[in-house]
């Protein structure tokens, strides 16, 4: 998008603004909304440089401006990431999800699904949500402290874990391309720089994967399981973006045989 976008975005939100709302006197306006000056007293920038931001001169703004301009101009995430996309050419950097973040609806469609493993993760592989039948064949979340509840963590430094899955190398290979890929495209670097430091020192595995520096794209394929009840169970996989969260995911496992998903909902069925 060029530049020249950004000009009457901000306009348009600026004069959107009621001033007595804001603790502004109304005084005489030749304009509805706050006035430019307002805007950049809240903004902490220079009223000068905010003007040419709306006439669309002084060069793209740093993400930190636009960021306290969000907050200035009282924008939704939504608007928010336009005003990124309209200034940067790329969305904000995504806030790390809270546990426990999902809201209760979405929680609601992740218990209906009684045979299907489902997880909400963030772009960091956290695992923020999930229903009885994930708890029941993947592991149980709940039992595990929130720093364990991370896919990259149990992959590579829980040994159970990599029992678990058949494919294990294969599957290494593909968590951590998409993990490279989702915090590049989030600007999420700096943030999982810990993360990251961490499974190197702990992992020789991932330490050689990571500095081989492939990416990939999580959509849907298919996955090998041993299950120390189930035995093998194959199960496909889906990605389903949360309208409202683009820093999380739905992951969605089915099991490719009806007489596995009857086994995985009796087995998760509460007792």
């Amino acid at each position: 998008m060029p530049l020249t976008d950004l000009g009457p975005y901000l306009r348009a939100r600026r004069e959107r603004l009621d001033p007595a709302a804001l603790g502004l006197p109304r005084g005489r306006r030749r304009t509805p909304g706050l006035r430019r000056e307002e805007v950049a007293a809240r903004a902490a920038i220079s009223a000068t440089w905010y003007g040419w931001l709306e006439q669309g001169r002084g060069g793209a703004p740093s993400a930190a401006v636009l960021d306290r301009l969000s907050r200035a101009l009282l924008l939704t995430d939504a608007e928010r990431e336009h005003l990124f996309l309209l200034g940067l050419g790329r969305p904000p950097a995504l806030r790390k999800a809270a546990q426990g973040a999902v809201s209760p609806r979405l929680q609601r469609v992740l218990d209906a699904m009684e045979a299907s493993p489902a997880l909400v993760i963030s772009v960091t592989w956290d695992v923020v949500a999930w229903n009885a039948a994930a708890a029941a064949v993947l592991t149980d979340y709940a039992a595990l402290p929130e720093t364990a509840r991370n896919v990259l963590r149990r992959l590579f430094l829980d040994p159970r874990a990599r029992a678990q899955n058949l494919d294990w190398g294969e599957v290494a290979r593909f968590v951590v391309g998409v993990f490279r890929a989702g915090i590049a495209r989030a600007g999420a670097q700096a943030t999982v720089a810990p993360l990251i430091e961490e499974l190197q020192r702990c992992s020789t595995d991932f330490a050689r994967i990571w500095q081989a520096g492939d990416v990939a794209l999580l959509d849907a394929g298919t996955k090998r399981l041993h299950h120390s009840v189930l035995g093998e169970i194959v199960l496909e996989y889906s990605a389903f973006a949360v309208d409202g969260r683009p820093d999380l995911t739905m992951l969605v496992f089915t099991p490719t045989r009806p007489e596995d998903a009857a086994r995985i909902r009796a087995l998760a069925a509460p007792v």
